[in-house]
């Protein structure tokens, strides 16, 4: 992955690691001829997304490409098919089979990231080892007013079901601290 910095801000504290909640804009290129795939400002509103750095909620190319950065910095990426799309492509995405991938990238926030032990006890109130789909709730409403950024009101909700959606491996309605613990099953 090629990374080049096209702005770095004096204060750059958190960097980004593994396990970090990220919020950022990004617009993806295709090389080939420069045409725009991907634009996260004309996608949900225009709100920026919200992903767990290194944990494959992006294509790994971009989980690289994100380490170290810090709240305000802006990156452009060259990402090659190996770690974009491969021979496959995305057709849904207009990428066709060995496309190498540039992305521009604006990192707003830095959070601790959801998937420590810390923030398990902190979620789970309780103290009964599962997070319930209240407890996550509750969680998102501090982090939330924490950050103090408007968002729609329906970006709770969507970011509730997502994470049932992408954790709740039984379907059971809970997270376990199996389930939860990115690090024991980490696609990368």
């Amino acid at each position: 992955v090629q990374i080049e910095v096209l702005h770095l801000p004096e204060a750059c504290s958190p960097k980004s690691k593994k396990g970090d909640l990220l919020n950022a804009h990004y617009d993806g290129f295709l090389a080939s001829d420069g045409s725009k795939f991907y634009c996260s400002r004309t996608q949900n509103e225009g709100h920026p997304k919200w992903f767990v750095l290194g944990v494959g909620q992006v294509i790994k190319g971009l989980d690289i490409a994100m380490m170290n950065m810090c709240p305000g910095e802006k990156r452009k990426v060259t990402i090659p098919p190996s770690l974009a799309y491969g021979q496959q492509g995305y057709a849904q995405g207009k990428i066709p089979p060995n496309a190498t991938l540039i992305f521009e990238i604006e990192l707003y926030a830095v959070n601790k990231g959801p998937r420590s032990v810390e923030a398990f006890n902190q979620i789970d109130k309780d103290g009964d080892k599962k997070l319930s789909e209240l407890e996550i709730s509750q969680y998102l409403k501090e982090e939330f007013a924490r950050d103090g950024k408007k968002r729609h009101p329906s970006a709770h909700d969507e970011i509730l079901a997502d994470i049932f959606k992408k954790n709740d491996h039984d379907g059971d309605g809970f997270i376990s601290a199996k389930e939860y613990n990115v690090y024991q099953h980490d696609e990368l």
